[in-house]
């Protein structure tokens, strides 16, 4: 009996002890894997004021472009404050022209007259006191003649500038410079207040701000949205990356800009990310993270971003295996 005991000792030591070091073995061979999901980083776009909805122009799961229609809000009072805008720059554009204008065709036409008529009298009274000064040698008029004529001259002289300051006053704008800057500073207020309302008006319908696909939608027609309160949840491709979750030990192995590799159930198996973040402080093994060593322990949190073309091949939530590549130079 002692003797078959220790056969069968002979052969279970040497067996445990070969399966034990192809168990450590295999376990030091094997490649370093942590274990993650896939998340992403949503497009939550809602309107810029609070409004009706009226109009939902996308569902979910559809694929949309930058400047793709999203959904359109009531804009009856934004229109017809963009209406009211409009007409106030216009009379504001009229109230300058008018300060700015020169008087009428016909005022400017009797002022040119006028200061025809002056020069002819200038003209006729010249003559007149030329004639007297010459005949007053000889005795012909008398002194008081002779300064009738210089007065008459002199009153048609003074007659003559007059009338050219009136022409000059009529072709002039009709309003004083303070008040033609003043409007044109209403002009400018007018304009901007239109730019404004039309401003408001172009939030009324919102479009895409990028390239994405539409992962929710959170509301209907026939809400009122508050201001900012999301309307549509977008998911551009650029946008999913890898959030895992590595041991204390492997940390010294994770820095920014290094790149892993992922694997997932059905994926292709030249799937690269870059690390993007790496938390600099410790947490318990979250529960849904599922390992064949699950245990409670300390890990940091690291997020890589796969390229935009390989990233849609995730979805969010969806489990992820990371090893570790070369690091990138």
């Amino acid at each position: 009996m002692s003797r078959q005991l220790g056969l069968l000792l002979g052969i279970l030591i040497p067996c445990v002890i070969g399966a034990g070091v192809w168990w450590w073995a295999r376990d030091v061979s094997a490649p370093t894997a942590w274990h993650g999901y896939a998340e992403a980083d949503y497009v939550k776009v809602g309107p810029t004021q609070q409004g009706l909805l009226t109009e939902l122009n996308v569902a979910r799961g559809a694929e949309v472009s930058v400047g793709t229609p999203l959904f359109v809000q009531d804009e009856t009072a934004d229109r017809a404050a963009r209406d009211q805008a409009a007409r106030q720059l216009q009379q504001a554009c009229d109230q300058l022209a008018n300060l700015e204008a020169a008087g009428k065709p016909t005022e400017i036409d009797q002022a040119e007259a006028n200061l025809a008529d002056a020069r002819a009298t200038v003209e006729r009274t010249k003559i007149d006191l030329d004639r007297a000064e010459s005949l007053i040698k000889n005795g012909a008029v008398t002194v008081q003649t002779l300064d009738q004529r210089r007065s008459d001259y002199q009153s048609a002289t003074a007659r003559v500038a007059a009338m050219q300051a009136a022409l000059a006053q009529t072709r002039a704008p009709m309003g004083r410079k303070g008040e033609i800057e003043a409007q044109r500073a209403a002009v400018d207020a007018a304009k901007a207040a239109l730019e404004m309302t039309e401003w408001r008006l172009a939030q009324r319908r919102v479009t895409s701000p990028v390239a994405a696909r539409v992962a929710d939608v959170l509301a209907r027609p026939g809400e009122t949205m508050a201001a900012g309160a999301p309307v549509v949840s977008l998911l551009p491709p650029g946008n999913i990356f890898v959030r895992f979750f590595v041991p204390e030990a492997d940390l010294a192995r994770m820095h920014r800009g290094d790149t892993v590799g992922l694997a997932c159930d059905g994926c292709r198996g030249d799937i690269h990310a870059v690390i993007s973040f790496v938390s600099p402080q410790a947490e318990y093994t979250p529960p849904v993270i599922y390992s064949e060593e699950s245990r409670a322990k300390l890990v940091y949190l690291v997020e890589a971003r796969p390229a935009p073309e390989q990233a849609v091949l995730f979805n969010p939530g969806q489990p992820i295996a990371v090893v570790p590549l070369a690091r990138a130079p």
